[in-house]
């Protein structure tokens, strides 16, 4: 991807000289993410005791995950350089989205409001609670940021051999895209409908539709970008397509476990992110994004 010498955003807020932080109380989003460590735990004293331990240690400004063995209790080793030129890479696709949609949304007659993106680096607050590096880059509709722990991306390649500067503007675009999402008022939608369904297999398919979108979106940026600054080199595209490929709920459930589950998807399965990538990048057109009256 083309992108040296080319204009950053200054809607980034870099948390990565702070480390982990704690903070001074539990939010429920907090609950929900460790969930999963937290439901063992409930069967026995022990676990319980962990968890009384783990709350102490929170209210005192400690990350709780460190005491599993997770988060600030690993020294996290980092090549600065290495990090800057990320972050500054970053910056300038953090730019290019702020360009794209900005047009978008003029062409619909409204204003495009900014994200900002986090860059933290093994924990941090946010305003959906804890955020950590093991849980990925995500947004945060409550805040309207995006939380980005960059050594992300070196997992990204050597773990799911998805490498590329291009498919880590995929991975911000998409991001991005829950953003859109969210401004357009599509996720406050998803969650009450997700309130009256009783099916966890239906929660888990709507999830996946708001995915998509989100892929469709970053494929719809992809377009707009090359038209308005000649982003793309040889090879990039296929950058994005293997990254959601690679990420894919078929793909990652065959890693972790041997097996697939299509009821418990949330994301989409390899072909269908790649499907929807690609459509937003060939269309450009938003209206073609409508994921949820797809057939």
């Amino acid at each position: 991807m083309k992108w040296k010498d080319r204009e950053k955003s200054s809607n980034v807020e870099d948390r990565r000289a702070q480390g982990s932080s704690g903070g001074s109380g539990i939010s429920m989003g907090m609950v929900m993410m460790l969930w999963p460590i937290i439901k063992p735990l409930l069967r026995t004293k022990l676990g319980w005791a962990l968890i009384a331990i783990g709350v102490v240690a929170y209210i005192s400004g400690y990350n709780p995950l460190s005491l599993l063995g997770m988060g600030e209790g690993t020294t996290i080793v980092v090549d600065q350089k290495k990090d800057d030129v990320q972050a500054d890479f970053m910056e300038t696709v953090l730019r290019d989205t702020e360009v794209v949609w900005d047009d978008v949304f003029r062409s619909y007659g409204h204003s495009y409001k900014k994200p900002i993106v986090v860059f933290f680096r093994g924990s941090t607050k946010s305003g959906c609670g804890y955020a950590s590096a093991q849980m990925g880059p995500f947004y945060c509709p409550n805040d309207e940021k995006v939380y980005l722990d960059l050594g992300f991306f070196d997992e990204l390649a050597k773990k799911y051999n998805a490498g590329g500067d291009f498919a880590q503007a995929y991975v911000l675009a998409h991001e991005i895209g829950h953003h859109i999402q969210n401004l357009q008022g599509t996720l406050d939608q998803v969650q009450n409908l997700k309130q009256q369904l009783r099916s966890e297999a239906k929660v888990n398919a709507l999830q996946v539709n708001v995915e998509l979108q989100a892929d469709c979106y970053a494929g719809l940026w992809a377009h707009h970008a090359q038209k308005r600054f000649n982003i793309l080199e040889e090879g990039d595209i296929e950058e994005a397509l293997n990254t959601a490929s690679a990420i894919g709920d078929d793909t990652l459930q065959k890693k972790t476990q041997g097996y697939v589950i299509p009821d418990s998807f949330t994301h989409g399965s390899s072909k269908q992110r790649m499907e929807w990538f690609y459509k937003g990048f060939k269309s450009g057109d938003v209206k073609d994004c409508n994921t949820f009256s797809s057939k």
